[in-house]
């Protein structure tokens, strides 16, 4: 084997493999699990949770000027005897709540 071979085709595959790393890093977005677990750590701070569901597929959502890809859920919680139920909207990239607010 000819050793100037063997390290073009090293160089080759580290730069490929970190030109791929980089395009998917840039596309990444969040799990609806993850969405929901972040939803349940902050909403836990105000009481218990007694329930939690996700809508699994994104769908476009515009705020103002800015538009997102999020995922929908909701969640129960229990406010003394009675439950409060909510419903939030999460960024599918980030996973952060872009809004939430009570049902009647």
């Amino acid at each position: 084997m000819n050793w100037k071979s063997f390290i073009l085709g090293v160089g080759v595959g580290l730069a490929g493999g970190y030109a791929a790393r980089e395009l998917l890093a840039q596309k990444t977005s969040v799990s609806p699990e993850r969405a929901l677990y972040n939803a349940k750590e902050t909403f836990k701070k105000d009481g218990p949770i007694s329930g939690s569901w996700i809508q699994m597929t994104k769908e476009p959502y515009k705020k103002g000027h800015l538009a997102y890809d999020i995922y929908r859920g909701g969640i129960t919680r229990k406010n003394g005897e009675t439950q409060e139920q909510f419903e939030f909207i999460a960024d599918a990239g980030t996973g952060i709540i872009l809004d939430a607010y009570k049902l009647s």
